[in-house]
């Protein structure tokens, strides 16, 4: 990847639409993130790379335009990152969809990525799935709520050190909702 390049972002809104190469990419790219020690599902690291595979085999299997869409980011046509956009199918709830799995290769790392991927999620969750807000949950004690917060997110609640990274580690899970989309 070239410090030049700029992202470019592609969503995927079936399974049959994901090139087979693809899977692997997103695989990597999560075991990288987590064996870093970053929070996109998998706390312990190591991970296992066939569990991550098989995580990633669920999320595309449960593709759809209207309740699950895949977004990704390459550099140079490599693989820098990509998320999951999920709206629940209960009816009181349709409204609003939830983030999942944000994440970028270490190596592009402060290239702006990340926000790229949360922006365009944005965009898409408004212009193409109608939604009203967007939510996610993410891993106090990281910095994640500075960097979402920079991109128009706040602070909805907090679960106090709900998630037990380690005997001496216990984290809140911060809840953060973006609105109006």
């Amino acid at each position: 990847m070239t410090a030049e390049a700029l992202p470019l972002f592609t969503q995927f809104t079936a399974p049959a639409s994901v090139p087979v190469g693809l899977l692997t990419g997103l695989a990597d790219c999560w075991t990288e993130v987590s064996d870093a020690g970053g929070a996109a599902g998998f706390p312990f690291p190591p991970v296992d790379p066939a569990a991550v595979a098989a995580a990633v085999d669920r999320i595309v299997t449960g593709l759809d335009p209207v309740r699950c869409r895949l977004l990704v980011a390459t550099v140079d046509g490599a693989l820098a990152g990509w998320l999951c956009l999920r709206r629940d199918p209960d009816p009181l709830v349709a409204h609003w969809g939830t983030l999942h799995h944000v994440q970028t290769r270490l190596g592009v790392r402060g290239r702006g990525i990340g926000a790229g991927l949360v922006r365009r999620a944005r965009e898409i969750a408004r212009d193409e799935m109608g939604l009203e807000q967007l939510r996610l949950a993410a891993r106090g004690g990281s910095g994640l709520e500075a960097f979402y917060g920079r991109l128009g997110w706040r602070e909805a609640g907090r679960w106090p050190r709900a998630l037990r990274l380690s005997a001496e580690d216990h984290r809140d899970e911060v809840l953060m909702v973006l609105t109006p989309l």
